[in-house]
């Protein structure tokens, strides 16, 4: 068996300043708009406002979620950890599914509360749609710039913090909807938008809660990743053949497993250098973080250059 260190990791400064960076703005923008939108909600009478709001109180624990796996997810590998701490972001993303489908449950339990009361609805004041249109354009915006963020350092984690804050663009317009409903004559709107924005809290955060746990479990590389990496590899000179290629997740990386056929005839050291040669192509063309080789002697020939 053969493995090099991964090139994948030259990347790591960068990605922690963009993520650090980013997360950074959506914690103010995310404080700003939850004081605004909870105090304004509470008092334009606005049930959907108020959901709102706790949405974007909850961007904040997610942020913190962001920042602490930024801070461990990138430590070099040590004696407890030999194949490094790439899972920290995958365990962050569970959680942060896992609040987005506690917050969700706690919105709906709430709208529901609220629409069986059998008390009639409040009137709600003019402001509060001023302030669901506003949270509805800021959301969006950051969604935007977070998600620019994710594609260029190719992180899940940010990903999906990017996605939550498009959640929370359309929940804000859903919210701006149903406090027109009501300021148009429609009482019962508001709080159907409360109950909508908590379905779709809740539904976000079952798919990332379900999508980092299929990390957790080894997933493997999409079958056109996968072909890929098959095909850096047999373009590589002195590979004759390959099979049992397996690949996992680590993180937003992958670990490769992969027997390679070399000339049976070649010397020990010829063999390990077709291997080297290998592994390094794959880490300098796909989002690996380590490759095993496993070298197979076979009958043949090397092609013709």
């Amino acid at each position: 068996m053969n493995s090099v260190p991964a090139k994948a990791e030259e990347a790591t400064p960068e990605r922690q300043r963009a993520a650090r960076s980013s997360t950074y703005v959506s914690v103010v923008a995310n404080a700003l708009l939850a004081t605004l939108q909870v105090l304004t909600g509470l008092l334009s009478h606005s049930q959907g406002l108020i959901a709102d709001g706790l949405h974007s109180l909850a961007d904040l624990l997610s942020d913190a979620v962001v920042l602490l796996a930024n801070q461990h997810s990138h430590k070099a590998a040590d004696d407890d950890h030999p194949y490094g701490h790439h899972r920290f972001e995958n365990a962050a993303s569970l959680l942060l599914g896992l609040l987005l489908c506690a917050v969700g449950a706690h919105m709906l339990w709430s709208a529901f509360d609220r629409l069986d009361s059998g008390q009639a609805p409040a009137a709600i004041a003019a402001p509060a749609l001023w302030v669901a249109l506003l949270g509805l354009v800021s959301k969006e915006l950051l969604f935007r710039y977070l998600l620019g963020v994710a594609h260029r350092v190719r992180s899940s984690l940010l990903a999906a913090n990017a996605w939550h804050a498009r959640s929370d663009a359309l929940s804000s317009l859903v919210v701006s909807i149903g406090v027109a409903g009501n300021l148009l004559g429609y009482r019962m709107a508001d709080g159907v938008a409360a109950l909508l924005v908590g379905i779709m809290v809740l539904r976000m955060g079952l798919h990332y809660a379900w999508e980092a746990l299929n990390d957790l479990m080894d997933r493997s590389a999409s079958q056109e990743e996968a072909a890929a990496i098959a095909a850096t590899l047999r373009s590589t000179p002195g590979v004759l053949g390959l099979h049992n290629l397996r690949t996992r997740k680590v993180g937003d990386l992958l670990m490769v497993d992969v027997h390679l056929e070399v000339d049976g005839q070649l010397s020990v050291f010829a063999g390990h250098a077709i291997s080297e040669n290998a592994q390094e192509r794959v880490l300098a063309h796909h989002h690996v973080a380590d490759v095993m080789t496993h070298i197979d002697p076979v009958t043949g020939t090397l092609p013709e250059p």
